[in-house]
């Protein structure tokens, strides 16, 4: 199995936004102890420094919320190579508060440089609408964090188990 990152973006005081956040806690959860060939991360919505750690690994895994999806709460998408590669760019501006994952991304290829695995990341996003000021998420994306946390999981044994992988 590749070394692999996994990070969960989201605002745990925006009720649905706090999706990313709650994968990585259940996955922490699921796997405890966490295999050393895993880094399970939760970026918040200000964990800029943490992006140094993805130096050194093979894949990306990011999970976050999407607002003005089109589609029901809980639904998940699963973003194609090619518009993950088309989303980082070469010198974003960013707010250190919020960071989101295409800037972390795009951050992340400044790091690691040569080290960056452009063609081993995964971005799961949730649809969500539900971002008001409230601690605690509905119960439809709490259940799409836990399919998702889930299937992330299954998706790793697969990888550890077959070579196929994500």
């Amino acid at each position: 199995m590749k070394k692999t990152a996994i990070l969960g973006f989201g605002n745990p005081v925006r009720s649905d936004d706090a999706v990313g956040c709650e994968v990585i806690r259940l996955l922490k959860e699921k796997l405890d102890p966490v295999p050393e060939i895993l880094t399970i991360i939760d970026m918040g919505t200000s964990a800029f420094e943490v992006l140094f750690s993805l130096k050194h690994h093979d894949r990306i895994l990011l999970i976050d919320g999407v607002i003005n999806s089109g589609q029901e709460d809980g639904s998940l998408f699963k973003l194609p190579a090619e518009e993950i590669q088309a989303a980082i760019q070469d010198d974003p501006m960013v707010f250190l508060h919020s960071l989101k994952w295409d800037q972390a991304l795009s951050y992340a290829k400044k790091i690691m440089q040569n080290d960056f695995p452009k063609d081993n990341i995964t971005v799961y996003l949730v649809s969500i609408t539900d971002t008001r000021l409230s601690v605690g998420m509905s119960a439809i994306i709490q259940q799409s964090a836990y399919h998702l946390a889930n299937k992330i999981i299954d998706d790793l044994e697969l990888f550890e188990n077959n070579g196929k992988g994500l």
